[in-house]
C-alpha cells in the first residue's frame, strides 16, 4: 500500500502553459485511460475552446490538471468543467478539490456559470446542483449533469469556439 504523500509545502496551483501539454495528456491518461475518448463529455471538448487551464506544481512536476471549456447552454454562454486528473500518489489529498476551486473562482472572475458531468455529492459540496433541463449532443446519465451559477440553464450544450 503506498502511503499518501505528505504535501509540505503543497503543490502550488498556477494556470496551465502550453509547455504543460504533455504532462497534462499523460495525467488524464493515467486517470480515465482511452475508454474516456468514447464518453459525451470528450466529444463535446473537441469542439470546444479551452478557456483556461490549472496545474498543480511541486517543482518541475505537474501532479493534477483540470481545464474550463467555451460552451453554450441554450445559445447563453458558459463553462465546462472537465476533465479533473490528479496523479496517483496525490490521490485523497485534497488536491482534485483545490483544482476545483481554482476553476470555480476564474469562473466568478469572468461571470460564468460552470456546467459538468460528475457524482453530486462529490461536487454539491462546491455548490453545484442537478441541471435537469439541460442537454449534452449525447448519451449521457441525466443525473450527472450539474451546474453551478445563478439559476440553472435549460437547452442544448453545444461547444463555443
Amino acid at each position: 500500500m503506498t502511503a499518501t504523500p505528505v504535501l509540505s509545502p503543497p503543490p502550488h496551483i498556477d494556470a496551465e502553459t502550453a509547455a504543460d501539454a504533455d504532462a497534462v495528456e499523460a495525467l488524464v491518461l493515467a486517470a480515465f485511460g482511452p475508454g474516456r475518448f468514447a464518453k459525451t463529455a470528450e466529444r463535446l471538448r473537441e469542439g470546444a475552446a479551452v478557456a483556461a487551464g490549472f496545474v498543480a506544481r511541486d517543482g518541475g512536476d505537474v501532479l493534477g490538471c483540470v481545464r474550463l471549456w467555451s460552451i453554450t447552454i441554450g445559445g447563453a454562454p458558459a463553462l465546462f468543467l472537465g476533465p479533473i486528473a490528479v496523479a496517483a500518489d496525490y490521490r485523497r489529498t485534497g488536491l482534485g478539490a483545490e483544482l476545483v476551486q481554482a476553476c470555480l473562482t476564474w469562473a466568478v472572475e469572468k461571470g460564468q456559470g460552470v456546467l459538468l458531468v460528475g457524482d453530486a455529492p462529490y461536487f454539491g459540496r462546491f455548490g453545484f446542483v442537478a441541471a435537469p433541463d439541460v442537454r449534452l449532443p449525447g448519451p449521457v446519465d441525466a443525473r450527472r449533469v450539474l451546474w453551478r451559477g445563478e439559476a440553472p440553464p435549460a437547452g442544448m450544450v453545444l461547444p463555443a469556439i
